[in-house]
């Protein structure tokens, strides 16, 4: 790297961290007046809110926020050197304004691959002790579902049960049927079904099996029957976002499996995984805008490019929570919904950075 292209380096870089490094010091001082509440009533330990829940809370807060603190970091730098004319220097020098940006690609792609790292590997890891803490002392993360529960666990097996208490870990008027293409040929239905905690299979009591073939058919009573079924507790109940402590690896085979047992909520999971790849980009696109705006010198001073840079902003985040909820909700792909924003404004990055000044 030139001289040059270390200074711009260097400002990208120091910026950026500079910014968020105050922005976090904020966001703390008032996540703690919203939580000391909390944390005063149910007696956590000061250990424990600072090791478990806010050394946490640091990483996952810089990786939620940090395309929009590398395209402010972008903004502010970039106008400062454009109002102290050290643009016009750089560009009168005979460096073209694509060389210019070498620079700033390097910073972005630097940060773009730790923002990568964050949140497939890093984030998902320090999460479990951040949710575990917030489960103790903030909110309860565990939500038992409506009654009525119906999961498939296999290809053609389906249980069903009415009402599940996940604080006791019984399920009851439990069923589960085995079909050969649109044939029955398997039932169990039991009163109660019970996870054994120390093999992690399960007890079911009072039950009947009917096992059909094409001749007859077989009945079986009996008070209590020690089974492994390809069911977990997490089947029956929710656990709010629980997403957040799955790496990319485990997210992916957790789709993989809610796609087989037919869950409709697999989308969810869906948009995050895309939008854990989405994101990172995100900050390549937003510093080419960023820099093709703050090129410009113009009167007014650096108000103006942080303003205009704000609103596009702000403007991206809209647009990948309108288009969230459409995949959510609606019919829109779940990939296509993490990537639109980003395709939009690459289209706009592009067309402002053959705009800017030369």
């Amino acid at each position: 790297m030139k001289r040059i292209d270390q200074y711009i380096f260097k400002k990208y870089l120091g910026t950026f961290f500079y910014a968020i490094s105050l922005l976090i010091v904020i966001v703390v001082i008032f996540d703690i007046s919203e939580n000391i509440d909390d944390f005063l009533k149910k007696n956590a330990p000061l250990k424990a809110v600072i090791f478990d829940y806010y050394l946490n809370f640091i990483p996952y807060f810089i990786n939620l926020f940090v395309y929009l603190f590398t395209f402010i970091a972008v903004i502010f730098f970039t106008s400062k050197m454009a109002g102290n004319s050290e643009i016009i220097a750089i560009l009168s020098s005979g460096i073209s304004f694509w060389r210019m940006l070498w620079p700033y690609f390097l910073a972005s792609l630097l940060l773009a691959v730790v923002s990568l790292y964050f949140g497939n590997i890093l984030i998902p890891h320090t999460n479990q002790q951040r949710r575990e803490f917030k489960n103790l002392y903030m909110e309860d993360l565990y939500k038992d579902r409506e009654r009525n529960i119906h999961v498939q666990i296999e290809k053609g097996v389906y249980a069903y049960v009415e009402h599940y208490n996940s604080k006791l870990n019984v399920g009851y008027r439990f069923s589960l049927e085995k079909y050969n293409g649109y044939e029955l040929v398997y039932k169990l239905a039991a009163d109660r079904i019970e996870l054994d905690t120390n093999t992690q299979g399960w007890i079911i009591h009072n039950f009947y099996e009917r096992s059909l073939d094409s001749l007859q058919e077989y009945f079986t009573r009996g008070e209590r029957k020690d089974t492994v079924l390809n069911l977990v507790p997490t089947d029956l109940y929710e656990i709010k976002e629980d997403f957040e402590v799955m790496n990319f690896w485990e997210l992916r085979r957790h789709i993989e499996n809610e796609r087989l047992k037919g869950n409709a909520g697999v989308v969810v999971y869906e948009v995050e995984m895309h939008k854990r790849m989405a994101a990172p980009a995100a900050i390549l696109i937003l510093t080419l805008i960023g820099v093709a705006l703050s090129s410009r010198k113009v009167r007014r001073g650096i108000g103006v490019h942080l303003g205009a840079g704000i609103a596009i902003t702000f403007a991206y985040i809209l647009f990948m929570q309108f288009s969230t909820v459409f995949a959510t909700y609606g019919n829109l792909s779940p990939a296509l919904a993490a990537w639109i924003p980003n395709i939009i404004f690459f289209v706009l990055s592009i067309y402002l950075v053959i705009k800017a000044p030369k």
